[in-house]
């Protein structure tokens, strides 16, 4: 079996997983999966379904909490498949799943291309982004899709959804809920928009995330959506849980809605944090906060 996944993948096994989520915990995957291209992505499934190896997709592992206990399957990862195609003139732009969210918000502003300047401090793929629709700013990212390339997961067929097909609503897709589809690819529509504009965007939204976010440490960003109308974060502060620590994981004294792995947390540490500062606010304020991370492989 790994013979033939080999020739299609790049393939290691037992890998750690703490360098391939932005926490930098988890323990062990049996099999890490890179496929080369988008046809070598269906194989790669085709393989792992006939020997009865489970599998999931993970981005670059910026809104996920992974468990510390290996993974009898396959990791797969998408950084083979970071295709980009600009096309100014029409205002479109094609992104493979692959492809880091910033690099993409870089390289259409330098085409002059204006639109997805909220992005440039979301680490994650494309692929990821569009599965939890991510943004900032008041911006998300289905705002500016065009449409979404897939593969069926159950008949190995490509399928573009156009927008108006696609249930989401914010941080939040129908692809989060039947994990029917992979995401491929996206097609974006923008604006065309003055370079020197959308930089001047860009520096300010760098200094405000410098000073409002605890960039220094590890973490996988906002841990809760904000309720509507309010923000998960005062909430948080008011019920004085900044500086609330779990062995090396500890809730953020600059942003009251970020964990950070502050002193090598472990995996056990943050997932017991969240639940802490959920069941805590809800206590107190009754909100109930809903989190905006995924567990992984918490079964």
């Amino acid at each position: 079996m790994l013979e033939e996944l080999k020739r299609h993948a790049d393939v290691l096994e037992n890998v750690s997983l703490n360098k391939y989520n932005t926490y930098h915990i988890g323990g062990l995957t049996k099999y890490m999966v890179s496929p080369l291209s988008i046809n070598d992505l269906i194989e790669t499934i085709k393989i792992l379904d006939k020997n009865k190896i489970p599998y999931f997709i993970l981005g670059n592992g910026s809104n996920v909490v992974l468990s510390s206990k290996k993974y009898e399957g396959a990791i797969i990862r998408l950084n083979n498949m970071a295709g980009i195609a600009i096309h100014p003139e029409m205002n479109m732009v094609y992104a493979e799943a692959g492809v880091m969210f910033p690099k993409l918000v870089m390289d259409t502003v330098d085409k002059g291309l204006t639109g997805l300047e909220f992005a440039a401090g979301i680490p994650g793929t494309i692929g990821g982004s569009v599965y939890g629709n991510a943004g900032a700013y008041n911006s998300c990212i289905m705002d500016y899709i065009d449409s979404i390339s897939v593969l069926n997961r159950e008949t190995y067929e490509i399928e573009e959804i156009e927008h108006e097909d696609i249930e989401y609503s914010y941080r939040n897709t129908m692809f989060k809920g039947e994990h029917k589809y992979i995401i491929l690819s996206a097609k974006f529509f923008l604006k065309s928009g003055e370079k020197s504009s959308s930089i001047a965007i860009l520096e300010d939204r760098k200094r405000r995330r410098l000073e409002s976010q605890p960039l220094e440490f590890p973490s996988a960003g906002s841990v809760f959506r904000n309720p509507e109308g309010d923000f998960a974060g005062r909430l948080i502060e008011a019920c004085n849980l900044k500086g609330t620590a779990i062995g090396g994981a500890e809730v953020s004294e600059k942003h009251a809605n970020f964990i950070i792995n502050k002193n090598n947390a472990t995996s056990e540490d943050v997932y017991e944090l969240i639940n802490l500062v959920h069941d805590t606010v809800l206590e107190k304020t009754t909100v109930d906060l809903i989190i905006e991370q995924e567990f992984i492989g918490w079964d």
